[in-house]
């Protein structure tokens, strides 16, 4: 008597071992990839700075990561996208997971003043990140396999005053990324979106009160245990944030609109 064959297994946290990072250097990507290195992933690694990449390449090496290739490239450049894909493809063409971590955020004043740093802005964090996860997405989509994880913001849940250009391109990338999930979700391709409130990065340096931000070892750990399950759908890290953008977005406007924040 013969019997049915199994249905197609969809992928679990036994298939991360290739990962794929795009912002490789960006302080949440580096603790990120420490977590995957202990895990023994084999890691190719994206980012603009060479000297940086190659400090990072020894640095997961020793600290268990199967192997590390790095790419030094403009991620936001979108005429190189598709060789940063056909690199990738030639050198991981099994790759499993991809990391999007890159972004950049200039004071809301400089935007609010110069157009050319307002669309910089908007260019770095929504046009170049929803234009290179396309190459990921299709590929993955044709393949019916894998995971696709973005790094968006809690900035991008609501407009404030003070940062409302990269709030808004976080938005939308968090809105592009719902969309990807949808699309790709009959394919078995895993997409996450992930939410950090403030994180003490570079990049944030420069803010009031950066001292009492998130650390980047927590939210580095909470990224690389969804990355693990595959789930949830989104993840705001730490944890807290969840339920502060719950309670802001109830806010009326009439109100949050008089709100200095």
């Amino acid at each position: 008597m013969s019997t049915a064959p199994k249905p197609a297994l969809v992928a679990t946290s036994a298939s991360m071992k290739r990962v794929v990072v795009l912002g490789a250097t960006s302080g949440i990507a580096i603790e990120v990839q420490r977590e995957l290195a202990r895990r023994g992933c084999e890691l190719l690694l994206i980012a603009r700075s060479p000297e940086r990449l190659a400090a990072l390449q020894a640095d997961l090496s020793a600290r268990g990561a199967s192997s590390v290739v790095t790419l030094p490239a403009d991620l936001a450049s979108l005429q190189h996208h598709a060789a940063i894909f056909d690199f990738v493809h030639r050198n991981m063409p099994d790759y499993d997971t991809v990391l999007l971590a890159y972004g950049s955020m200039h004071e809301q004043k400089q935007s609010e003043e110069s157009i050319d740093v307002l669309l910089d802005e908007l260019h770095t964090n929504f046009v170049s990140a929803a234009a290179l996860l396309t190459f990921f997405a299709s590929d993955l989509e044709r393949r019916r396999t894998g995971c696709i994880a973005v790094i968006t913001s809690v900035a991008g849940d609501r407009g404030r005053r003070t940062n409302y250009v990269y709030g808004s391109a976080k938005g939308a990338l968090s809105l592009f990324v719902q969309g990807l999930r949808s699309r790709l979700h009959p394919a078995g391709v895993k997409v996450i979106t992930i939410k950090p409130g403030p994180v003490q990065t570079s990049m944030t340096d420069h803010l009031e009160n950066a001292a009492r931000f998130a650390a980047p070892e927590v939210v580095g750990r909470d990224i690389a245990r969804a990355l693990e399950r595959r789930s949830p759908d989104v993840v705001y890290t730490p944890k807290i944030w969840r339920y502060v953008m719950t309670a802001v977005g109830h806010i009326p406007e009439r109100i949050f609109k008089r709100l200095a924040f």
